[in-house]
């Protein structure tokens, strides 16, 4: 182990150092500095000691990864998942949950601070997931020909072996596919029917697809559930129909131990890695399941978007309805609608909600869900934002008194703010998947005349680096 290089000893690639791990950065590492250097560390946590090896050194920053907990931080916890540190989905698990909270509030307060220019913004204590673990409705599994070997099993597991794997891709690995046992995201049944597809189809020797050579008949698992409704889907995609193999998979899973209340089989022939099949089998059950949100009933089929986290995205929808101060006689725009969740939330509390987004399929799920939970006084316009808010749109739906956006990651374009901006509205709630954008998003609506008055990080995601806000904003100036 080398020493902390000083001012005359610059940091190198392979040099193992010792390092104070201060805070977490953004993307689920931690910061160290050597010097003045910046350091980005995986696997660390705030307030450790760690010995830690360079991989990568740039002019202004190195990165590193934990070689070896010397001193614990009081915040280090034991990962519930055996996968952990392996599987790339659950990067914080080794934080207790209440210190992922405070550095999720931390990150939004920085992005509005540094990014936005803000200072002085009120960002209220991040409200915590209802669960913690179990709190998704939906798992993508992914088949393949080559197994990512654990450091213990390399040389002992036999080649047929490592020539099927069911589990998730290895980070940055799109070919290697990580075996796993137990998942602690979805349910204990889902675990069950994850293992006993991987035994069934083994057991027959049902090849893997691979991405190599576009050969091999199995390619995904996607298991989705009700919530509030118990109904439980499973999805395979397959390279072809296998009508007798599949027979003896739907009576397995028809057994009750696993919950399942519908059976599809997606078949495709493309070369995509995409879960979704040219041809939609139904083996039992109707080929969907429903959920409850809020007071409304959702229709979910095989490939159907829907917040994957069913009992926090309640409490975010109810914290924007909250910011938004709605009123019996509002008509609210609700931009970037998707499948209508927010509209149908708020739609019994208003006037009138007025849907928009690009997405044509989801525009019509949306108004399937709206006419299936009888609410009348929702429209939904298939458009590109940009082109609703333009003045010369031509469109007759009325004025609003209210917009709520929810635009994806990217945030918005600078003319959907523009015309945000000059649309006059009083009341306005902006739902961030990304404070990043949400902050430069709200740094150009000030220059409208709009102020924040408060947001709200909403934990969608626990264990993991995402975090979701609410950020409510009023007109001023006028």
């Amino acid at each position: 182990m080398t020493d902390i290089p000083n001012e005359t000893a610059p940091l190198q690639r392979g040099a193992t150092i010792i390092l104070d791990i201060e805070k977490a950065a953004f993307e689920g590492r931690c910061i160290a500095h050597v010097n003045s250097l910046v350091v980005f560390v995986d696997g660390a946590v705030p307030g450790d000691r760690v010995s830690a090896t360079v991989f990568r050194k740039k002019k202004q920053y190195a990165e590193a990864r934990v070689e070896e907990v010397l001193v614990p931080s009081p915040h280090r916890v034991q990962p519930a998942c055996a996968h952990f540190g392996v599987c790339g989905g659950c990067k914080w698990q080794h934080m207790s949950y209440e210190q992922q909270l405070v550095w999720k509030r931390e990150h939004v307060l920085d992005a509005f601070e540094r990014i936005g220019g803000l200072e002085g913004v009120v960002v209220n204590e991040t409200l915590p997931a209802v669960e913690p673990f179990w709190y998704r409705n939906k798992m993508e599994y992914s088949f393949g020909e080559m197994r990512w070997l654990l450091s213990d099993e390399l040389g002992e597991v036999n080649r047929d072996a490592e020539l099927f794997a069911l589990g998730l891709h290895v980070p940055k690995r799109y070919d290697r596919i990580l075996h796993i046992d137990e998942c602690h995201l979805e349910s204990p049944e889902s675990n069950l029917i994850l293992n006993a597809t991987r035994d069934f189809f083994l057991a027959r020797g049902v090849s893997a697809f691979s991405t190599r050579t576009h050969t091999g008949d199995l390619r995904h698992l996607v298991i989705r559930e009700g919530k509030h409704t118990g109904e439980r889907m499973v999805y395979l995609v397959t390279s072809q129909r296998m009508d007798a193999v599949m027979k003896d998979y739907a009576a397995l899973l028809q057994q009750e131990e696993f919950g399942v209340t519908t059976l599809i089989q997606g078949v495709t022939q493309r070369k995509s890695t995409v879960a979704i099949g040219e041809e939609d089998i139904v083996h039992f059950g109707d080929g969907s399941i429903r959920e409850q949100l809020g007071l409304n009933t959702f229709r979910i089929s095989p490939t159907s978007f829907f917040q994957t986290n069913t009992l926090q995205a309640e409490r975010l929808y109810a914290l924007a309805e909250q910011a938004a101060a709605l009123r019996p006689d509002d008509v609210v725009w609700d931009l970037y609608c998707g499948t209508g969740t927010i509209s149908l939330y708020i739609a019994r509390d208003v006037k009138q909600v007025v849907g928009v987004e690009l997405n044509e399929s989801a525009i019509r799920d949306a108004g399937s869900n709206a006419e299936a939970n009888g609410l009348e006084n929702t429209q939904f316009i298939c458009a590109d934002i940009v082109d609703f808010l333009a003045p010369d749109a031509g469109h007759d739906v009325p004025a609003p008194d209210v917009i709520i956006t929810d635009p994806p990651r990217a945030g918005m374009h600078t003319k959907v703010v523009d015309a945000i901006g000059k649309s006059g509205v009083r009341r306005l709630v902006y739902v961030s998947c990304n404070p990043t954008t949400s902050a430069r998003d709200c740094a150009l609506l000030r220059e409208h005349g709009y102020e924040i008055e408060h947001i709200t990080p909403v934990d969608m995601f626990p264990h993991t680096f995402h975090i979701e806000c609410v950020i409510s904003l009023r007109k001023t100036g006028e």
